[in-house]
């Protein structure tokens, strides 16, 4: 269970070459599932125990969870026990039930999403499937359990990977109901059940997204008859009877208190609508710039992008000929097909025009990929069927040469990089950084502290990075021209095995700078009852001490950021000390643990201060 962070590269390479022998010896459909689920297990599964959760969303949402079983309150969540009212519930019971379950752990905190994503895998194969028959099933699955941006994003606890989940088996309902005379009540029901869970996981956007994008399909097709066919009565009232009772429940228990306004507009005005359109209260989050947006949605699917403009050309421009209902079985496989390619572009182009003109942030558009790899995955099918030198395998062999100059000079660039930096020495990661506190707000703010010496540290995993892209990206290209697209796309997985190894490998030698559990782990040994705990800056930024002690914490900040709302409550804890009360507070009896980013924060100046822990440029400072 340990191989990610062994950084056992090799024997990645190995495990993957023998479930690819597997695989290519039968096309059996079971012998495909256990190669999928042997990927999934290689990178998700053997990635939930390490590293510790991070501060920010990650803790804070696991912290949530926690508080939801101490409380036995499954309504309103809670952080730092503060009220914290600004997203769904769906994710935080899962997390909640696997903490009952298990106890609560790291792993057990992850578990959720990593079963969501096997989920995922199979909802993609079963409309794949649907559309493109097996071999598109296969890899459709495929392209979704290597490509990077599900990896990455399903290393810290946000819902995203749960509303693609829900729109795959949405859509799954909804191309359904085009096969029955009359659509049946589980096609029509299961749509707005996956809808219903979508509004319970991330909002409004739940019901957005799919309600658009199938608007738009019914017009484009002159199908709009077709909506009325789908029981909408009884769907409405599935969709309310799931969807509503916790907005209901959360609306009576969050009531207006004073000046105070309750969940109905904190949740659905302040955090969709004037999120939205950038005008939150508190405005306490960044935006990606929009071309890096849009070039990250390319990025979130390497290696399988390249094949991306093929798969696209699949898609029809002439709407008219999906209109009305064909006649035979072969032409209407053949239009069912076309209609399917337009959904899954337009599913796409909705969620990544949406946030174009949104607040958005790098991981914004993982809804998207599921749609995107089917298209990928029909393709690929389409590919490895077609023997004709015009067809499919021309394209591939361009792709794949496209994908080769890719992967050699991101092979170059990252040994240059490795030459580049310098031995690492024995000293804390963080003192070889260069901050840029500015850009913590994107998720990946922090590529940009890397400095030659801290790259020192990431050698290994930035080798086999390296060496994996060059080595991957070249057997493809070479078995693409010898004929064998199959084995080039199991080359391309047992590449991104290796390559995501060495990510996660890279993310635990980061997590000290993202995580303060070593901290919290030197005052849990410390702490005794009465004391109090103060951090420098906002509770978010340190949010990892409440998770792994259950020490409310207090914030020497003005009120902002996640508590900012919650502890305007007349019921809500002490969250917020100004400066004043801090050095009354470190001169008074009480012992005080101050967690503070700075060496020599200017708060303890002319005040006698010992250093209890340090880790991570982090440190925790007691009175006495």
């Amino acid at each position: 269970m340990q191989f990610f962070a062994s950084r056992n590269y090799g024997q990645a390479a190995t495990q993957v070459s023998k479930l690819t022998i597997d695989c290519s010896r039968s096309g059996d459909a079971s012998r495909r599932w256990v190669f999928l689920l042997g990927l999934w297990a290689l990178i998700y599964v053997s990635g939930v125990f390490t590293p510790p959760l991070l501060d920010d969303a990650d803790t804070v949402h696991a912290e949530a969870a926690r508080e939801m079983l101490l409380r036995h309150d499954w309504v309103t969540l809670y952080a730092n026990g503060i009220r914290y009212l600004e997203k769904a519930p769906l994710m935080y019971w899962g997390v909640a039930a696997s903490f009952q379950t298990f106890g609560v752990h790291e792993w057990s905190a992850r578990l959720p999403l990593a079963v969501a994503v096997v989920a995922l895998l199979i909802s993609a194969y079963s409309l794949g499937w649907q559309i493109y028959g097996q071999r598109g099933a296969f890899y459709s699955a495929l392209v979704l359990v290597t490509s990077i941006g599900p990896y990455l994003y399903t290393r810290f606890l946000i819902p995203d990977i749960l509303v693609a989940l829900w729109l795959t088996l949405g859509f799954g309902f909804f191309l359904a109901t085009f096969d029955q005379k009359p659509p049946s009540r589980l096609a029509c029901w299961g749509l707005a059940f996956t809808i219903a869970l979508n509004v319970l996981t991330k909002g409004l956007i739940g019901l957005v997204f799919p309600v658009s994008i199938i608007g738009i399909f019914v017009l484009l097709t002159g199908q709009l008859a077709h909506l009325w066919r789908m029981r909408l009565l009884s769907s409405l009232a599935v969709l309310f009877l799931i969807a509503a009772p916790w907005h209901i429940l959360a609306a009576l228990r969050n009531p207006d208190v004073g000046t105070t306004r309750g969940f109905l507009w904190f949740y659905f005005v302040n955090e969709h609508f004037l999120r939205y359109l950038n005008k939150r209260v508190p405005r306490d989050y960044d935006t990606v710039p929009l071309l890096l947006f849009w070039l990250l949605t390319i990025v979130w699917l390497v290696p399988w992008a390249a094949f991306l403009p093929e798969a696209v050309k699949q898609v029809p421009l002439r709407w008219r000929e999906l209109r009305g209902r064909p006649s035979g079985d072969r032409n209407n496989r053949y239009i069912s097909q076309r209609r399917a390619n337009l959904l899954l572009l337009l599913w796409a182009l909705v969620i990544i025009v949406f946030f174009s003109f949104s607040t958005r942030q790098e991981y914004y558009t993982l809804p998207a990929l599921p749609a995107l790899a089917l298209l990928i995955g029909g393709w690929l099918a389409e590919e490895e069927r077609d023997l004709s030198p015009p067809g499919p395998r021309r394209a591939g062999r361009i792709s794949s040469a496209a994908l080769f100059v890719f992967g050699c000079t991101a092979g170059l660039v990252g040994i240059f990089f490795l030459f580049w930096s310098k031995p690492a020495p024995s000293s804390d990661l963080a003192e070889l950084l260069k901050k840029n506190p500015n850009e913590y707000a994107l998720s990946l703010g922090h590529f940009l502290d890397l400095t030659p010496e801290a790259l020192g540290a990431f050698r290994r995993p930035l080798a086999a990075a390296s060496l994996s892209l060059a080595l991957g990206t070249a057997l493809n290209w070479y078995l693409r021209r010898r004929g064998a697209p199959a084995r080039a796309n199991l080359a391309l997985a047992a590449m991104m095995v290796v390559l995501l190894a060495a990510v996660h490998s890279a993310f635990v030698t980061f997590s000290p700078i993202l995580s303060s559990k070593t901290l919290a782990l030197a005052v849990e040994q410390q702490y005794r009852a009465g004391d109090q705990m103060v951090i420098r800056g906002l509770y978010e930024n340190a949010s990892s001490l409440n998770f792994y002690t259950g020490i409310h914490l207090l914030s020497l900040h003005p009120p902002t950021g996640n508590m900012w709302y919650g502890s305007k409550f007349p019921d809500a804890p002490r969250v917020w000390i100004s400066q004043e009360e801090f050095s009354n507070l470190w001169s008074s009896p009480t012992r005080v643990f101050f967690w503070t980013d700075r060496q020599h924060p200017p708060e303890l100046t002319g005040k006698t201060a010992h250093v209890l822990a340090r880790s991570g440029g982090k440190f925790i400072y007691v009175n006495f």
